[in-house]
């Protein structure tokens, strides 16, 4: 197969999310290690760190997608590299000096999630001006391998600088690599078009800039998201399984690290190994799109990701269990990965480019609200039943959700334009 170039600004944007994804995973659990072993924080609290912070964040990320719409993309993706930067320096900065508290710890993970979702929404609006349109999946696809790389390599990398350093250090090690994520973007060079909107969204002698943002702007991602009659499904799919998926994500560390008696570093294997079936995945789905057409690949890889998350909830001690929990995380990667970057490109394609922003932060906050909702949710269900029980009935709503992806065919006329050019894509 030969490997598609998509150019060096493209080049220089994967580089910079690949270095901020492995900072990302490196210091994944940092925040809740440093809770618990250096501010000797309570169960309650520390649910609360990884909760409310990225809720509150997603609140206030809000009217930022209109902000960022009619702004160049690249000069906020490079401040919300810097913003995340300094938020996390603050950390071990106050932390050499003995100030380090709870609610530093709560106050940075909220201004991390608002600048996530900004950065989101910036850089889906840059990659549609940056590649031609039928390389879009191919781009996507690439993304979405490095985020598995990153997930396979990033946790236990982490864990061995914490054994040896403390969860600290990975914090300023996240930090760095949104400075080396800035300096990338900043690396791509060349003009970039103007913001576009409606012409009705400027008046006279007013740019995109300076405009005052209208409640029709922060609507205008909403409105177009859910009246859409193919991203609406599939936003109302994503959010559903992705916030039952991470429900269920907690209550099987409580099972496994509890009563079934898995050590530290089996759990963490169990989930790293099978980051593998990402890379696999994201390979496949530009191949699958041009055989069998975006539509089938993303019901069929939709509706099989929905069937493994079930067979949690009939995890036992031993071996044996370990390999049933390794064997259903990678089935649900693989599936999850060829999905992605399908998912990613229709929902660009589907939106204009004066929504662009506008629609990837409304999706950015309704799925993250949807996680932190489901999260709590079943948090009280295993509470009153056990975290097995919750584990089966996340498994069983979900095997509902494919319903969701059965939307009325549209016109792929784009694809048929794609099968052509993504035969020889990687």
């Amino acid at each position: 197969m030969v490997r598609r170039a998509l150019g060096r600004g493209f080049g220089w944007l994967w580089a910079a999310y690949a270095v901020s994804s492995l900072g990302t995973w490196l210091a994944f659990s940092a925040f809740p290690m440093i809770a618990v072993l250096e501010l000797h924080a309570g169960a309650s609290e520390v649910a609360a760190l990884a909760a409310v912070g990225p809720a509150v964040g997603a609140v206030l990320a809000v009217p930022l997608g209109p902000w960022v719409e009619f702004r160049r993309k690249r000069p906020v993706m490079i401040a919300a590299d810097l913003v995340r930067c300094g938020a996390l320096l603050s950390v071990p900065a106050a932390f050499a000096f003995g100030g380090l508290g709870l609610g530093q710890l709560l106050l940075v993970s909220v201004v991390v999630a608002a600048a996530d979702i900004s950065f989101t929404a910036a850089s889906g609006a840059f990659l549609k001006t940056l590649v031609a349109p039928e390389d879009l999946l191919v781009a996507n696809g690439r993304f979405e391998s490095t985020t598995w790389t990153a997930t396979m390599l990033g946790p236990p990398l982490g864990g061995l600088v914490m054994g040896l350093f403390g969860p600290v250090v990975t914090v300023a090690a996240d930090a760095v690599s949104y400075l080396l994520s800035a300096l990338g973007l900043r690396a791509i060079g060349g003009g970039e078009p103007d913001p576009v909107g409606k012409s009705s969204a400027h008046r006279p002698g007013q740019d995109g800039a300076s405009r005052r943002l209208t409640a029709g702007d922060l609507l205008a991602g909403w409105r177009h998201l859910l009246a859409h009659p193919t991203l609406r499904p599939l936003f109302l799919n994503a959010a559903l399984v992705n916030g039952l998926i991470m429900a269920g994500s907690p209550l099987l560390a409580v099972l496994m690290l509890g009563p079934l008696g898995f050590a530290p570093w089996q759990y963490t294997l169990a989930f790293a190994v099978p980051c593998a079936g990402g890379l696999v995945g994201s390979r496949l789905a530009p191949r699958l799109v041009a055989r069998y057409g975006r539509r089938r690949v993303l019901l069929t890889s939709g509706t099989l990701r929905a069937c493994w998350p079930l067979g949690l909830a009939f995890v036992r001690p031993g071996p044996g269990g370990l390999a049933l929990v390794m064997a259903v995380e990678l089935g649900l990667i693989t599936c999850c990965a060829v999905f992605n970057p399908v998912l990613a490109t229709s929902r660009l394609e589907l939106t204009p480019a004066d929504r662009v922003a506008r629609t990837l932060s409304a999706w950015s906050v309704g799925t993250k609200a949807g996680i932190a909702t489901l999260t709590a949710l079943w948090g009280v269900l295993a509470s009153l039943t056990s975290a097995r029980t919750a584990l089966a009935l996340a498994g069983t709503v979900l095997l509902a959700t494919p319903l969701l992806l059965a939307t009325p065919r549209r016109p792929e006329t784009s694809v048929t334009r794609e099968a052509q050019e993504t035969a020889e894509a990687s």
